[in-house]
């Protein structure tokens, strides 16, 4: 087992860690749209999920993965009506590899995030 940590995306606001790689899976922590830096990122949702997915290529890149190599992804939302905007973001990261996905609505997400989303992925 192998703890995943890198400062191209945010520390763990928790007694967690950004991923683990066991045998060749990684298996990553879910990400929401704070900077690197630890910030919440301003805007709609589809900016939101546009950083999730900066958060998350960098723990994939970490952990010796890529999109091209995640097998699931979870999304949770806040809002279904957000489902649109956020599909479309995420059909830009993953249009021709199209992992398998679930997606629910939650009542809250940390730090009142609208998306969140954590992902295991296959280590090169």
């Amino acid at each position: 087992m192998r703890v995943v940590s890198t400062k191209e995306a945010p520390a763990a606001i928790g007694p967690y860690s950004q991923g683990i790689v066991v045998n060749n899976l990684f298996y990553s922590s879910g990400q929401i749209p704070l900077t690197a830096e630890g910030s919440m990122v301003e805007g709609d949702v589809a900016e939101q999920t546009h950083q999730v997915f900066r958060n998350l290529q960098a723990v994939l890149t970490e952990a010796g993965a890529t999109f091209e190599t995640v097998v699931k992804a979870t999304v949770f939302i806040k809002d279904m009506n957000d489902f649109g905007a956020i599909n479309e973001v995420y059909g830009e990261y993953f249009s021709n590899h199209k992992p398998a996905r679930s997606c629910v609505e939650v009542a809250r997400l940390p730090k009142d995030a609208q998306v969140e989303i954590e992902v295991i992925a296959l280590v090169k």
